[in-house]
């Protein structure tokens, strides 16, 4: 059931973002920009569309608010692949945008999907405009400085730091450059059926530092090829990570911790959560 609805999301997202980016034409920047959003399991816009369900909002309305964390994301990992940035030649199986295009086209293709995404959150079928606000408002802090790009600078200043962080520090960074995204999906839903987000946060903050840990261990054990990525780059720069902190079966027990709380969050929900939980114990089983 997990897989059905996660795939039936990510062809719903991509479906929106395609039909969103057909007037914009076929320059490199264009292309780029497809190119980006292509791919991945869509599990941002999975996490909006279906906690939207528990408060009665369905698909045809929420998907704008799918498409447009995926596209955040997808900036995201644009501009992260750079070579001023992590400096990456691979994602997803495929080169990164700038080796593809160029380091110029890559930017502009991070600039331009940023944008969209606020475009897609000002869609009438999300709701009234104080809804609307709010979305846009609170994806922003969750994308900027406040949020992932907080993380992402942090990340960096780690990479120079005297001493390797500690776990605290660790958790603090993960909490902005992946946990806060992650957040926003899956809070979305109760700002767009205006019910309160208390449930969904505690879910989300369990999740996204399962998922951070869980990439962690992945980075360790994973398989280049089945990841799409390369893997052990932390280690090989002698950055702290969970695994490296917890040792690698410590960690492992503290993301499956993290995931029996996320789906104690969703308690009040009864079975009308059981996707979600299903998605909490996939986000520390997956391959990639």
């Amino acid at each position: 059931m997990f897989k059905s609805a996660l795939a039936a999301a990510a062809d719903a997202t991509q479906a929106c973002l395609a039909e969103k980016m057909a007037p914009m034409g076929d320059l490199p920047v264009v292309q780029g920009m497809r190119y980006a959003v292509d791919g991945g399991k869509g599990l941002r816009g999975f996490f909006v569309i279906e906690s939207a369900r528990l408060y009665g909002i369905e698909p045809i309305a929420s998907v704008y608010a799918a498409a447009a964390i995926e596209a955040v994301h997808a900036y995201s990992l644009v501009h992260d692949d750079l070579p001023c940035m992590d400096d990456d030649d691979l994602r997803r199986g495929q080169p990164t945008v700038h080796k593809k295009w160029d380091e110029a086209t890559a930017v502009l293709v991070g600039d331009g999907l940023h944008s969209l995404a606020f475009d897609l959150l000002a869609h009438p079928a999300l709701g009234t405009a104080e809804i609307r606000l709010a979305l846009t408002s609170s994806l922003a802090r969750a994308a900027g400085a406040e949020g992932m790009v907080l993380g992402q600078a942090q990340d960096i200043l780690a990479e120079t730091a005297a001493t390797p962080l500690k776990l605290e520090q660790i958790t603090e960074l993960q909490r902005n450059k992946t946990g806060a995204l992650i957040e926003w999906s899956c809070v979305a839903g109760a700002l767009i059926g205006g019910a309160d987000r208390g449930a969904m946060r505690r879910y989300a903050q369990a999740v996204g530092l399962a998922f951070q840990i869980a990439d962690d261990i992945l980075d360790v054990e994973g398989d280049a090829v089945i990841a799409g990525k390369r893997l052990q780059k932390d280690a090989d720069a002698g950055k702290a990570t969970f695994v490296s902190l917890l040792g690698l079966e410590t960690a492992k027990s503290r993301a499956q911790e993290l995931v029996d709380q996320a789906c104690s969050a969703l308690d009040d929900f009864g079975d009308d959560a059981k996707i979600l939980r299903d998605a909490a114990q996939f986000v520390v089983k997956r391959d990639r």
